[in-house]
Order: C-alpha cells, then sequence, then structure tokens
C-alpha cells in the first residue's frame, strides 16, 4: 500500500500568484454567447488566468517564493530543498528547480529536484519533501508548484481551453518534532494514460513536421500531436469513481466522523460536476467543501494551495488547529488523498503580475 504517515513536519505557509488576464468563458472564440452561459452553468468555470509568452510557470512560482519568504523572514541560505512540481518546466533541460535556486538566490547546498506529476502535483511534492524532512537531516523545504497549462494545448480545442488556468504557488515545510503527522495515501493506474497525455514531443514520439499537423476531431475540436488532449468522458469517469472510493477508505479505516472530524475538504478543481459529485457520493457537508475554480479554472498541481490562499487564508492563519482532507487526481493516471493539520500559516494575499 502507497501510505505514509510522515513525522516532524510544520507546514509554515502557502503562497499564490497569477497572471493578471482574466479571460472570460463569453470572451472566448470558440464558444457562442448561449454555449458560454451552458458552460458557465454546467462546468462552473467563468474566468480563468492566461499567462503572456513571457510568462512561464517558474515566473510565477518565484514571485509566490519570494513574497512567501520574505513574510516568513526566512534566510534563503537556510533552505536546505526546492521541489519544482509542473509540467510546464522552461526547458527539456535542465530541471527547472535548479534555475530557481540560481534566481531566488539560494545556498549551492541547497538540493533542487523536479517532479512532473500534474493535478497530484501538490501532494508528490509533500510526500517527497516531507520523507525527506522528517529525520531532521534538513530542516527547510520549499515546494514550489505551478503550471501555465493553457500554453500545453491548441487554443482551438473546445475539449480542453476553457477548463484550465495559468497559477503558480509556494509552500514552505520546516522540522518540527511536535507537529501533527501528515498522512498521504498514493494509487496509479497507469494502464490510463491515453485519458490525459500530450502525444509528440517526448522521446517516444519526437518533435516533426506531422507533430504540427491539425486535424478536426469535430465538436470544436481542433488539434496537433504536439497539444495535450484530453478523453473527458474518460477522464470524468476516473475522477468520480476511483479517487472517491480510495477517500472513502480512509474515512472508514480511521473512523473519522465527516461532519465534526475534518473543517474543510480540499478537492482537486477540475470542474464544477466532477467536484460536485464526489462531495454527493461521499456524503460530505457542503459548507466544508470551498470552491475557487469559477475564478481560476482548473490549475492543475496549484489548485490544493491556490484553495487555501484564496478561500481559507484568515481560518489557517489563526492559532485554531484546522484538519484538511486533500483529494487530487490526475496524470498518469495517478490519485491521492493527504490529510493534515494547519495553524498559525503564514499566507500572503494572492499575489498577481
Amino acid at each position: 500500500m502507497a501510505r505514509w504517515s510522515i513525522r516532524n513536519i510544520g507546514l509554515r505557509g502557502v503562497s499564490a500568484c497569477v497572471p493578471k488576464e482574466i479571460v472570460r468563458t463569453e470572451d472566448i472564440p470558440l464558444f457562442t454567447a448561449q454555449e458560454a452561459e451552458v458552460f458557465n452553468n454546467t462546468v462552473g468555470i467563468r474566468e480563468r488566468r492566461l499567462a503572456p509568452d513571457s510568462i512561464c510557470a517558474s515566473d510565477l512560482c518565484q514571485a509566490a517564493a519570494e513574497k512567501l519568504l520574505e513574510e516568513l523572514h526566512w534566510d534563503k541560505s537556510s533552505i536546505d530543498m526546492l521541489v519544482f512540481e509542473s509540467v510546464t518546466g522552461d526547458y527539456r533541460t535542465p530541471p527547472t528547480s535548479c534555475l530557481l535556486q540560481d534566481r531566488l538566490g539560494l545556498s549551492e547546498d541547497c538540493f533542487c529536484l523536479d517532479i512532473p506529476m500534474g493535478c497530484c502535483g501538490c501532494m508528490y511534492a509533500m510526500n517527497v519533501a516531507g520523507n525527506m524532512l522528517t529525520t531532521g537531516n534538513i530542516k527547510r523545504a520549499l515546494l514550489l508548484i505551478g503550471d501555465t497549462a493553457l500554453r500545453m494545448g491548441s487554443m482551438q480545442d473546445k475539449s480542453r481551453v476553457p477548463l484550465f488556468g495559468d497559477c503558480g504557488t509556494a509552500i514552505a515545510l520546516e522540522f518540527d518534532p511536535t507537529a501533527e503527522p501528515i498522512l498521504i495515501d498514493f494509487h496509479t493506474q497507469g494502464s490510463g494514460y491515453k485519458a490525459l497525455m500530450t502525444p509528440h514531443g517526448g522521446f517516444r514520439h519526437p518533435i516533426t513536421q506531422e507533430s504540427f499537423v491539425q486535424e478536426d476531431f469535430g465538436n470544436g475540436i481542433v488539434r496537433a500531436p504536439k497539444d495535450t488532449m484530453i478523453d473527458g468522458m474518460a477522464v470524468f469517469t476516473f475522477a468520480i469513481s476511483k479517487p472517491a472510493k480510495t477517500v472513502e477508505n480512509l474515512l472508514n479505516e480511521l473512523n473519522i466522523d465527516r461532519q465534526s472530524d475534518i473543517d474543510y475538504y480540499l478537492i482537486h478543481q477540475a470542474n464544477r460536476l466532477i467536484v460536485d459529485r464526489l462531495v454527493k457520493k461521499l456524503k460530505l457537508p457542503p459548507e466544508k467543501v470551498p470552491y475557487n475554480l469559477e475564478e481560476f479554472g482548473n490549475t492543475g498541481g496549484a489548485s490544493i494551495p491556490s484553495l487555501i490562499v484564496t478561500r481559507l487564508a484568515e481560518r489557517v492563519m489563526s492559532e485554531r488547529p484546522t484538519r484538511l482532507l486533500c483529494s487530487s487526481f490526475g496524470l498518469g493516471l495517478s490519485w491521492g488523498t493527504m490529510l493534515l493539520t494547519t495553524k498559525n500559516l503564514i499566507v500572503p494575499k494572492l499575489i498577481e503580475i
């Protein structure tokens, strides 16, 4: 069983940065006015942030990190580990974490790592960094999680363009023997990888002239093999089944009361159809399930930390402990559940660049 109970890890702060440009559904040329209204009322994503070509995910994460470190009053030389989780790194090589080590002015002793796990990225980063911190061999870690996902696909792909938004986040972790354990549970179904993929651009299918040839698949879906694609029905079926079963099993195994034992359920903001179905299927108290997808869309791995920044900042900054159950799902296909308790976090206001 891929489950970890990570001890001695204190979550110290969370920050988020988004591009200034807001794209409303009705502004997307792929939609008629009526289609935009239907999309808003069903999928629930009314706005999303779009980064210009001059801004990468690393830039958004760097801005979030700089602000968080400033408010934490952390000396940059004290950071022992830097994780960059993204599927939209600056280059194929070198790892973007190495570039960010330099751009942030961190010590040359800082251990750097890239993790390209998409929508489950926050949990993967927490798990990897947490397990390295737990022994006390290193004391502080900075997790930078974000994507400029809109740029990965065809802007003529109606099945994908309206869903995603660009965002970068930062999470600060510190060795703390008094901290509540963080529980993380992971699962993978690699046989379903084709549901979310970019067919060309890796070494299995390198970029060729064919990679740029667009094909019209009907229903407003026009894309080339270099563009990221989504099998909407396959993803929907996966998202409302596998993650729900895992969360249900965890709640039952730990004898957790859904109403009284958890303060908030943070569900990956894929779209309202999926989140609503999970809430209903798991019989979660709706008042404990925050949403921000109406403003930011699906921000990939940044989804969970951006929810904390935009919807729970006041609560998690207080001295009152806040118990969170998080559920993410996406590329791989992979899915995970995380249980953690926050207290006295530093949460800067949302940054726009």
